[in-house]
C-alpha cells in the first residue's frame, strides 16, 4: 500500500481526486481536457508542488491535505527520468511531457503513472486516472486542514536575521 497527497484550498476539497484541475487548465504531464489527478508520494512534496506556484505574498489560509491509499494490486507503469528528455525539468515544460500524460489516459492500460517530481527529481508525484476501473480501488481519506509554518511566505523584510557565525581566527 502507497500512501499519497495532495494539497489545494478548501473550495476544492469536495473531490480532491477528480483531475478537474488537470482538466481544466493541464499541467507538465497532461494537457487542458485531460483528467488526472496529480499527487504526491509524500506529504512535503505535495505542499512544495502547491507552494511553487504561489506568488511570495500569497500566504494560503484555506489549504486542505487530502491523502488517499493506493493498494499494491492498483495498476501502475513508471516513467524513469532516463526516459525523459535532458530539459524535463524546464519550465514552461517541454510538450513531449504532455504527450506522456495523454497517452496514459487514451490507452486506460493502467491507474497510476508514478513520475519523477521536476521540483524533486528523486521523489516522485503519482498522476490518477480517474476514468480507469482501478480508480475505485483507492481508500480515499477524510480530507483535513493544512497548517505549515508561516516562515513558508516570510518575504526578505520579515523574516529574523540570525547573526553570521563568528569564524575562528587564523595563524
Amino acid at each position: 500500500m502507497t500512501r499519497i497527497y495532495r494539497v489545494l484550498r478548501k473550495a476544492f476539497s469536495r473531490a480532491p481526486f477528480d483531475g478537474e484541475g488537470a482538466y481544466r487548465y493541464g499541467g507538465r504531464w497532461s494537457s487542458i481536457g485531460t483528467r488526472l489527478s496529480y499527487t504526491s508520494e509524500h506529504q512535503s512534496l505535495a505542499m512544495l508542488e502547491f507552494f511553487v506556484h504561489l506568488d511570495p505574498g500569497d500566504a494560503p489560509e484555506d489549504l486542505i491535505l487530502a491523502s488517499a491509499d493506493v493498494p499494491d494490486e492498483v495498476s501502475r507503469e513508471r516513467i524513469h527520468t532516463a526516459a525523459l528528455p535532458p530539459s524535463w525539468r524546464e519550465t514552461p515544460a517541454p510538450a513531449v511531457l504532455v504527450r506522456f500524460g495523454d497517452q496514459f489516459v487514451q490507452k486506460e492500460k493502467t491507474c497510476c503513472l508514478v513520475v519523477p517530481s521536476a521540483l524533486s527529481p528523486r521523489e516522485d508525484n503519482w498522476l490518477l486516472n480517474p476514468s480507469h476501473p482501478d480508480f475505485e480501488k483507492i481508500l480515499f481519506l477524510p480530507a483535513e486542514p493544512l497548517s505549515y509554518d508561516p516562515r513558508m511566505f516570510a518575504t526578505g523584510q520579515r523574516r529574523q536575521q540570525r547573526p553570521a557565525p563568528k569564524r575562528p581566527k587564523s595563524s
